[in-house]
């Protein structure tokens, strides 16, 4: 599995608040488990955290660990 990395437009907009990623320390974040789709770009790890509990992402995605 390959992707090849390109950099977005300069007034590509937050997926969660709308503002110039370029404005801020834009992140990229690509869901690589089916075909790496299209790069969904955040403003800030602010913004990505803020939209992963508003869209319940983390929810099931978690490992179960156990003391024993």
């Amino acid at each position: 599995m390959s992707s090849t990395a390109t950099t977005p437009d300069a007034d590509e907009t937050c997926a969660y608040c709308e503002s110039r990623i370029f404005e801020h320390d834009p992140v990229c974040v690509r869901d690589c488990t089916a075909d790496c789709g299209s790069p969904t770009y955040f403003c800030n790890y602010a913004c990505l955290s803020a939209y992963i509990d508003a869209n319940d992402l983390s929810t099931g995605d978690a490992c179960n660990w156990s003391p024993e």
